[in-house]
């Protein structure tokens, strides 16, 4: 009898989890958003938890914890009950941060994909008052001048200054990197001349480079953008395989069920189908995709992560 009742108890536990997993959802789903409000992500984020709440017939609450390397939401996360309930939406410094920083409070092992959302090319552009009008130039002109060609970014560690090291790692080139609190203020010293260049996502740059009030030379996707189709891509200016666009993605507690993640990502494909809102998000430069399976995901973040820290570690960048 001592034997049989915690059999039956196991056995009760079992169907109720599998009843749960295949009752999914039945209540509200909550995604942190680790930036703030207003921000590429949180504007995705949002446009995709709207279609998302209509297909799985609950809302879907976007819940954002902004800090410092979008830390706080993330810890958050990744303690979160592995139910399908928490979710996370991030971007490029998820997969940076815990290469950068001594004590991060998290791994991309306490984590599973669920889908890519979006992808936002950057552009390379210079600042007017520089004598260089093509990648090929910009090249020339830095090894011409070694230590001494500045390039702004929008914070250590951040997409900006990943791009650029990854160009700089490529090419052999020595730049100074010189990072701001944010991509407003880098872009100013852009146009005034106090930096020389940057990489900068086109949600920011794509106004001034229309303008003029900063010289584009070239997208880092590996296809031309609709939006400034006259201007190359990097691999195609010279510099072979490049490819850096910053991109965002669902991901949900290690742990999560299959089942639980593979209807999610369905519903997160249905999502970026939506043709209102692809045209919507591509009007500033936003590519709305989806990843076909979490294990596709899984292992894109796994390769970026990968790429980013062996760049920090030949880099020798930290934040302590």
């Amino acid at each position: 009898m001592s034997i049989i009742r915690p059999f039956i108890l196991i056995l009760s536990l079992l169907a109720t989890a599998v009843y749960a997993q295949s009752n999914y959802p039945n209540r509200p789903i909550r995604i942190i958003v680790a930036v703030t409000p207003g921000g590429t992500s949180d504007l995705i984020a949002r446009g995709i938890a709207k279609e998302m709440s209509e297909d799985l017939g609950q809302i879907v609450v976007i819940e954002n914890r902004p800090s410092a390397s979008s830390l706080v939401g993330t810890q958050l996360a990744a303690k979160a009950a592995p139910d399908g309930y928490t979710l996370l939406h991030m971007a490029n410094t998820f997969a940076v941060v815990p290469s950068l920083l001594a004590k991060p409070g998290y791994d991309v092992k306490d984590f599973v994909g669920i889908s890519l959302t979006g992808i936002v090319p950057k552009i390379l552009s210079v600042s007017p008052t520089v004598p260089v009008y093509s990648v090929e130039e910009l090249v020339a002109f830095a090894r011409s001048k070694p230590g001494q060609v500045t390039y702004a970014s929008a914070g250590l560690g951040g997409t900006g200054h990943m791009s650029a090291e990854l160009f700089s790692n490529q090419l052999g080139l020595k730049m100074i990197h010189v990072p701001y609190k944010g991509a407003s203020q880098a872009i100013t010293d852009l146009i005034g001349g106090q930096v020389m260049m940057m990489f900068d996502e086109m949600t920011s740059s794509m106004t001034h480079a229309r303008s003029g009030r900063i010289r584009p030379l070239a997208v880092t996707s590996m296809t031309r953008s609709p939006l400034l189709p006259n201007i190359p891509t990097v691999d195609e200016a010279g510099v072979k395989g490049f490819e850096d666009s910053t991109f965002t993605g669902l991901m949900a507690p290690a742990g999560t069920p299959v089942e639980i993640l593979n209807r999610l990502n369905a519903s997160v494909q249905k999502a970026v189908l939506q043709q209102a809102l692809r045209a919507r998000f591509l009007e500033v430069g936003v590519e709305l995709v989806a990843s076909p399976s979490p294990e596709d995901f899984n292992n894109y973040v796994r390769r970026e992560f990968e790429k980013k820290a062996k760049l920090i570690r030949e880099g020798k960048i930290r934040i302590e």
